[in-house]
């Protein structure tokens, strides 16, 4: 009974999360302003504080949506609960055509996803969750003749998923995810003119659509270490959905003045994604990996046309240790680094958009607990180039709470 007041108290909570992922919105650089905007690899707390890695991670005791034949590693009396939210702030320079240097400063957090874990068997485990793919937010302006523009954006993409794993035979296990896709991004642009006239161009792309992504590791055991090498593959597909099309005489607050409406499939598309990581576990307290993202968005159509969009690779290290499973607390703390290099599939005025950077964090047991909470620090750096255009630095904070508990175990009577 208690089991199952814990799984229904954990849909409810991923249910009405739904509604609150879509609003809060951590994204504030103006690069968001293309493609899709910023996307997002399904990285945890824990794992963002490694860099972003898990292709090849496998534990029983942290959900791994990056691969989903991760699943299958979950022991057969566990539940896991796994939610995150985290806070970013950003500093923005640019040198503008007159030489000067502007800079600006923004702070932004929210939600960040919530997924559960339960085991469907010895050899078989199920996972749901909802994710953010993507999100856009921004506002700036420019000046242009007799008058000026501001841009603003806002709104994200996001992946409600079921994911089902199995354990083939010795250390191989497979898995899927079936995601279903939705949100709005839109995109605002008003031309103010100097005689006080403002219109305002907005474009709406509302997303509902369907991924599947399939993923497989594999764990070799030489002595008292453990090699896992992990694979993942989304197929590429035509993205479903409807992009509005407004403009408006704001001055006058005149009705709309042009309404088009058209479906997504023959002008968008998502690029396939390749994924590969291997694992390295020491003694069960130390671990390493390296994970490799390959996604052809030269291959998709963005707005009708094929190569506006650049072809994505990202690099992904990141390490765990852990002292000791007992002992004085800080020998059961779990300590993490990690650090990443992204070549973007963004391109702006002919620059491809580059960003690195480095975390850390730490995995903090609650005494008489299973549950852990995962706080993180990371910095990033992202610029275009070869101009560089706007350089921004980040540094966010990551805070999610592994709830891990015993759901089968059957009560003794004394």
């Amino acid at each position: 009974m208690k089991s199952l007041k814990t799984l229904l108290a954990s849909l409810a909570l991923l249910i009405a999360g739904i509604g609150v992922v879509q609003a809060q919105n951590s994204t504030l650089t103006p690069y968001s302003r293309f493609g899709y905007g910023i996307l997002r690899d399904n990285a945890t707390s824990a794992q963002q504080s490694m860099g972003g890695i898990g292709y090849a991670m496998s534990s029983g005791r942290q959900i791994n949506v990056m691969n989903p034949a991760s699943y299958a590693r979950i022991d057969s009396l566990t539940f896991l609960f796994d939610m995150g939210v985290d806070v970013t702030a950003l500093w923005q320079n640019e040198q503008a055509a007159d030489g000067s240097k502007l800079s600006d400063k923004q702070v932004g957090g929210g939600l960040n996803y919530i997924t559960l874990q339960f085991p469907l068997g010895k050899r078989m485990g199920m996972s749901v969750g909802i994710l953010p793919f993507s999100a856009v937010g921004y506002a700036f302006g420019n000046t242009i003749e007799n008058g000026y523009t501001n841009r603003n954006g806002s709104g994200s993409l996001n992946q409600l998923y079921l994911g089902i794993a199995g354990r083939i035979v010795g250390g191989l296990h497979v898995g899927v995810n079936v995601s279903y896709l939705f949100g709005t991004t839109i995109n605002d642009t008003y031309a103010i003119a100097s005689s006080g006239y403002t219109s305002l161009y907005e474009d709406e792309l509302a997303v509902r659509d369907y991924r599947i992504q399939a993923g497989l590791q594999y764990t070799q055991r030489l002595g008292n270490d453990l090699w896992t090498v992990g694979l993942t593959y989304t197929p590429q597909k035509s993205l479903l959905g409807h992009l509005r099309t407004y403009a408006y005489d704001v001055t006058s607050d005149a009705s709309s003045l042009l309404k088009s409406e058209h479906k997504t499939n023959d002008l968008y598309g998502l690029a396939a994604t390749y994924g590969a990581g291997i694992n390295y576990l020491h003694n069960r307290r130390l671990m390493l990996e390296a994970d490799f993202t390959y996604q052809p968005w030269s291959e998709v159509k963005y707005q009708g046309e094929k190569g506006s969009l650049a072809d994505r690779y990202k690099v992904a290290v990141g390490m765990q240790f852990q002292p000791s499973y007992r002992g004085s607390y800080l020998r059961t703390v779990q300590y993490r680094a990690g650090g990443y290099y992204n070549r973007d599939y963004l391109v702006v005025r002919g620059n491809n958009v580059r960003e690195y950077g480095a975390s850390v964090g730490l995995g903090l047991p609650v005494p008489g607990f299973k549950t852990m909470v995962n706080v993180g620090f990371g910095w990033v750096h992202r610029q275009a180039h070869p101009s560089p255009l706007i350089k921004e630095n980040y540094f966010n904070f990551t805070l999610g709470i592994n709830f891990n508990e015993m759901w089968f175990r059957k009560s003794k009577i004394y």
